[in-house]
């Protein structure tokens, strides 16, 4: 994929690893739609479809409902129409969840140890949770720090 040429359902299949029934569960949804159609009446989906695909996968294997996924595609091409844009914040808004659900399963944990051991933990974590915490800011284009 990526030379901008347009593919029928069972190419576009093979290529993202999914059932051209997937395919056409999704074009019915809305969550990805054809570019065009051929003079044969095929439906053609382009390379932008491929990434879709790739999102809503990667977003599925993650525990979404395809509703969940379809919102959220809906919102982030709200925000920018750049599939590159879009792969990275979906990507980072996945990674950030993952975080938020580690944490949580962490807690009970994490009153169980020592005294000594929670004092180690809090500095392996401080560096890399501010940096997190700076890159966010960053992104969001509220850098207090500059």
């Amino acid at each position: 994929m990526g030379n901008g040429k347009l593919y029928k359902i069972g190419e576009l299949a093979k290529q993202a690893d999914v059932s051209p029934r997937t395919i056409d569960y999704y074009t019915k949804l809305g969550l990805i739609e054809p570019e065009k159609r051929s003079d044969k009446n095929y439906r053609l989906y382009s390379d932008e479809t491929f990434n879709r695909l790739k999102r809503i996968e990667t977003m599925k294997n993650e525990k979404y409902t395809l509703e969940e996924i379809k919102a959220n595609l809906q919102q982030l091409n709200k925000v920018t129409h750049d599939d590159t844009v879009r792969d990275r914040l979906t990507s980072i808004q996945l990674h950030l969840e993952q975080v938020v659900k580690d944490a949580h399963e962490l807690g009970p944990i994490m009153q169980q140890l020592k005294p000594n051991q929670l004092k180690k933990l809090y500095k392996l974590l401080t560096h890399p949770t501010t940096a997190c915490i700076e890159a966010l800011i960053v992104l969001l284009g509220k850098n207090p720090f500059s």
